[in-house]
């Protein structure tokens, strides 16, 4: 299979379909689940089509991991689906792409405890504007949101609209910490700056994905789609 046919048959298609076309920039989105059900491989296949159609991406990590053990788990991440939709869909020129891959990605890592927001959005005006890397999509990965303000929250909105950059951020949550509209409670004193929420549901054989929020509608849907619990590959239903 060609790229070209690859890009253009992605679940992750269907994904953006589901969410009118897809998080645009300066829009904030996050994906909301309990741990281990599938938000970082959510986020790093959303990361791999951008990837895919030349486009930069910033994965931030905020980990409690050691600057040395973070740097492989977050690359494990990226091989790991890389390999399994070049398996699956027998792409041509797969080294080569690779290659391409990586040199419009951009690994960080930050530790919620010692950074302020203002030191972390610093450090990505400087690598976007100073540095030259033009980003369209900034990932956001195992940040604590229960230790989040709606100042913190509507200055990253700010920052996404100035620089032109979409951000997709995990959430992680309990099954029960759902309010009426099945938006992750802790959220809900700041969700007026998020655009969309995407919820993980783990089932007895697949994930199932519903949208709870897509900009000003609430009305909790399916996306027609679930994740292989096995790969944790997005798939059409």
């Amino acid at each position: 299979m060609v790229l070209k046919e690859l890009i253009s048959r992605s679940p992750i298609r269907i994904f953006e379909q589901s969410i009118h076309g897809g998080l645009k920039a300066g829009e904030i989105g996050i994906i909301a689940s309990p741990n281990g059900v599938g938000k970082t491989s959510v986020l790093v296949q959303i990361a791999l089509d951008k990837l895919l159609q030349e486009k930069k991406v910033i994965h931030v990590s905020f980990t409690q991991y050691t600057q040395s053990a973070w740097t492989p788990h977050v690359l494990i991440w990226y091989e790991d689906i890389f390999n399994e939709l070049i398996n699956k869909k027998n792409l041509e020129n797969a080294a080569e792409i690779k290659n391409d891959l990586v040199k419009n990605r951009v690994l960080m890592n930050f530790n919620q405890d010692g950074m302020s927001k203002d030191k972390i959005l610093k450090s990505l005006r400087a690598m976007i504007v100073d540095g030259g890397f033009n980003a369209d999509s900034i990932i956001i990965d195992g940040f604590d949101f229960s230790r989040v303000s709606e100042e913190i929250i509507s200055g990253v909105k700010s920052f996404a609209a100035e620089l032109g950059v979409s951000i997709w951020y995990s959430c992680s949550v309990n099954d029960t910490q759902y309010d009426r509209e099945n938006i992750p409670a802790v959220i809900s004193g700041f969700s007026q700056f998020i655009d969309v929420v995407i919820v993980l549901q783990p089932r007895p054989n697949h994930v199932d994905l519903s949208v709870s929020k897509d900009r000003d509608s609430r009305d909790s849907k399916s996306m027609a789609m679930r994740l292989d619990p096995k790969t944790l590959l997005i798939l059409g239903n």
